[in-house]
């Protein structure tokens, strides 16, 4: 899976856990709402924007979500640590 496919399954993931739409988690991510559908609509984005939205993703997953098996999970500071 391409990191941009990744983004939107993320983002779509989570909306559809929290019953919102993927517009409320672009405006978590990035204080827009149209970063998702920039997206699908066959934009692209930097390397660090997307290694900050993937971030965001680790950081605000909820426990009770399952992380898509096909997309790897960063690692936080303190795992690479350890």
């Amino acid at each position: 899976m391409d990191q941009k496919t990744a983004l939107i399954t993320l983002a779509e993931t989570l909306a559809t856990h929290q019953g919102v739409t993927h517009f409320a988690i672009s405006m978590r991510v990035h204080r827009k709402g149209d970063f998702f559908k920039n997206l699908m609509d066959g934009s692209d984005c930097r390397t660090a924007t997307a290694a900050k939205v993937l971030a965001f993703f680790h950081d605000n997953w909820p426990a009770d979500l399952e992380w898509p098996a096909d997309i790897p999970r960063p690692k936080t500071s303190k795992e690479e640590a350890a």
